[in-house]
């Protein structure tokens, strides 16, 4: 069976006129459009782009490494919070429910939230997560090893940061189903498999926020050595979070940490899929695994783009921006840029030095959970190069309908079967 691959292609040149980086369609049939992507790159990087809904504005789409971290790393004049910063143009109501989240703040906003949420995050912190997260790894292959096949984001990419979260904040497992359901129906809006109209999207989210509220009290009456009760307890000044930040918070998290390390785990394997001699480095030197995982992100780029809305007129790549003009930052093709990559259409598990921007292009929305998705990424691909070493595939991947999550809902596999640990 032939694989859709990555490769660079340059068998077609690429017109203004064709290019359409957000129809959920061209994600789905063949994931990012690299092809679009490097065209615009190399002829007109801020690319003023026509929505696809008629009487809705266009938007500039940034394309170039440089481009798209200078925007990330300015607030001012490009916002999160005006418009938030998801592309989908979001209704009164959805900002008033949505618009206090840290993923939509400014600063002074932002930084305040941001300094009290990070005492939760540090290497020292997510690094206690190291032998639980082992310990589901191992589960779950030991539940699919006997079978000799198996979805693999069925069993391996949804399940582990899944239950990672849920052991990060002190979640019940029973809730775990849950927080799943809630997060798929808020994320991958683009996909009829997960759409369920404006009114079950109201309630999903009024159901996890009356979760999290819960979560909040039980830490108030009961607290303990986790992250949930350092988030509630005040700063050294006095200052806590609100409760509702909190209930926004927790939406936040358990939705990115969920879909992004689920996203790359199952196209980090599939690249291994493409790229064998890759996997059979890697399982002879396990030196390399750290530089593996930064290419993993560089090459999925689990989130496709973020927006920001101009604060007032300025200027990026010769275009002129006016206020209030959607600009669109596409992490995807940053991560393709030739000028900033070497060699970048191939997937190379000891790319050093590897300046990707899958976690964010840097400045006040940096991924707060990285270090929990490197931890994550490494102990997966770790554990089934040890117990699953002749993973292959087998059968026709299902992409994710969507122009933000560069994701998969199927990925059928197989291997040798053998028994459970201890067995």
């Amino acid at each position: 069976m032939a694989l859709a691959t990555s490769i660079a292609p340059h068998d077609r040149v690429f017109r203004a006129p064709e290019i359409d980086v957000i129809d959920p369609g061209v994600y789905e049939r063949g994931g990012i459009p690299h092809r679009q992507f490097q065209w615009l790159r190399d002829n007109d990087p801020v690319h003023w782009h026509q929505d696809p809904n008629e009487g809705v504005p266009g938007f500039w789409a940034v394309t170039r490494h440089e481009d798209v971290v200078s925007v990330s790393r300015r607030a001012n004049p490009y916002s999160s919070h005006e418009r938030t910063a998801m592309f989908e143009e979001f209704s009164s109501d959805d900002i008033d429910m949505y618009g206090q989240m840290m993923l939509f703040q400014d600063p002074p906003d932002h930084t305040r939230l941001r300094a009290m949420v990070n005492k939760g995050f540090t290497p020292r912190m997510i690094g206690r997560l190291e032998d639980h997260i082992r310990r589901i790894c191992n589960e779950l292959i030991d539940e699919a090893a006997p079978l000799g096949e198996c979805d693999f984001v069925e069993k391996f990419a949804a399940p582990l940061p899944l239950y990672t979260i849920c052991e990060l904040l002190g979640a019940p497992l029973e809730d775990r189903e849950r927080i799943f359901h809630w997060s798929n129906k808020l994320v991958a809006f683009n996909d009829p498999e997960f759409i369920g109209g404006r009114e079950e999207s109201t309630l999903c989210a009024a159901e996890f926020a009356e979760w999290g509220g819960q979560l909040a009290a039980a830490r108030e009456s009961t607290p303990r050595d986790d992250i949930v009760t350092k988030l509630l307890a005040p700063d050294a000044d006095g200052n806590r979070i609100t409760l509702e930040e909190f209930q926004l918070f927790v939406i936040m998290l358990s939705i990115a940490g969920n879909e992004t390390t689920r996203t790359a785990t199952a196209g980090g394997m599939l690249a291994f899929f493409e790229r064998p001699d890759q996997w059979e480095r890697l399982r002879a030197d396990r030196s390399l695994l750290p530089t593996a995982v930064e290419e993993i992100v560089r090459w999925v780029s689990p989130i496709n783009q973020f927006r920001r809305t101009a604060l007032v007129d300025t200027e990026l790549g010769g275009k002129q921006i006016k206020a209030g003009d959607k600009v669109v930052l596409f992490y995807g093709s940053a991560n393709r840029d030739e000028r900033v990559f070497d060699a970048p259409f191939s997937f190379d598990v000891g790319r050093d030095p590897n300046p990707h921007i899958g976690f964010g292009g840097g400045g006040p929305h940096y991924c707060l959970g990285t270090h929990l998705a490197r931890l994550n990424l490494r102990i997966i691909f770790e554990t089934i190069l040890d117990r699953m070493p002749d993973i292959r595939l087998a059968g026709e991947p299902r992409r994710l309908r969507s122009n933000f999550v560069n994701g998969y809902k199927e990925i059928p596999v197989s291997f040798t079967p053998s028994a459970p640990l201890g067995g």
